[in-house]
């Protein structure tokens, strides 16, 4: 039987969620171009990576990481707790569905252009197994000085650079404004305690309501910074749960791509940010999250000090 934990484990003291320091991780995909890259930035920076997966490849090595024919000949040997997704589209859905059915509770999914019909169904399945992707078409998670899965932040000195272990959580659809707002934060004195990518697409497997819960449990995070995008409900979703659950912790967002409002039924950078109605618009998104006590800042450089003032209030 492979191993199959109820919940992935967590060392007790830690300032993170999603990944620490003690995760174990495999790269499907692993023998590809990128995956190579993430192979070693992710070596670069800490991350345990164990094993990789290409079929047909199985005795090779990245890095020193063993390559395997599937994701069982790995889980049956031992306890994994994550997979990067990192194999062409047409693959994806029976990679994922792969890592699931073998036990692994955190995938990161850095495809993109998947057939939204079959990120339906990981997400659906994931769900029924109780396991969370993070993405698609993202650049993953990481949480300073533990551990990475995927691109951000790109090669381990840059991310050294940009990343400080702290207790400001990030989500953003974009990657790249991921880094950029951890790097303002960092150099504001600011650290993070784990920063997501969540995946620009129209539909990904954990949007920032869903990681709300995870950070509101973790005692290490003060506060949260967001980069949003028109288009789409999260923000609505994310002001509902702020004001049902009387969240704890301070939020506060940047809302890029406010021109976007003249402009319904255009596309702002990623495919799930076509603004469709009222809804969708910068200007209902920001009146939303104001209404639920989250802050909006006017700019990148004003995150920090929205940030300090917050969590001044809060006793922090």
């Amino acid at each position: 039987m492979y191993f199959n934990p109820a919940a992935p484990r967590l060392p007790r003291h830690r300032m993170s969620i999603l990944i620490n320091k003690d995760t174990t991780v495999i790269i499907q995909g692993i023998t590809g171009r990128e995956a190579v890259n993430l192979t070693r930035e992710g070596l670069d920076y800490g991350t345990k990576i164990v094993g990789g997966v290409t079929p047909g490849r199985a005795g090779r090595d990245v890095y020193g990481v063993p390559v395997y024919d599937c994701v069982r000949d790995i889980t049956t040997k031992r306890h994994v707790d994550g997979s990067i997704v990192t194999v062409p589209p047409k693959f994806t859905k029976d990679a994922v569905f792969e890592a699931i059915e073998a036990g692994v509770k955190l995938i990161v999914i850095v495809t993109e252009r998947i057939p939204r019909a079959d990120v339906a169904q990981m997400v659906e399945l994931a769900k029924l197994r109780g396991a969370r992707i993070i993405g698609p078409n993202c650049l993953g998670v990481l949480s300073p000085d533990e551990a990475k899965m995927g691109g951000l932040g790109g090669p381990a000195v840059n991310v050294r650079r940009a990343f400080r272990k702290g207790p400001i959580g990030i989500m953003s659809r974009s990657g790249g404004m991921t880094t950029e707002i951890a790097n303002t934060l960092t150099a504001a004195g600011l650290g993070q305690s784990t920063c997501v990518s969540i995946g620009g697409d129209a539909i990904i497997g954990s949007t920032y309501a869903e990681l709300m819960p995870l950070f509101e449990a973790d005692p290490e995070t003060k506060a949260i910074a967001i980069y949003s995008e028109p288009g789409g409900r999260m923000e609505a979703e994310l002001a509902d749960w702020v004001r049902e659950h009387a969240s704890r912790l301070p939020i506060i967002a940047f809302m890029a791509g406010r021109f976007m409002d003249e402009m319904p039924g255009m596309r702002f950078g990623h495919a799930g940010t076509i603004v469709e109605g009222k809804a969708d618009t910068t200007a209902d998104k920001i009146e939303r999250m104001k209404a639920a006590g989250i802050s909006v800042a006017e700019r990148i450089e004003d995150i920090p000090g929205l940030v300090k003032e917050r969590l001044a209030k809060a006793g922090h």
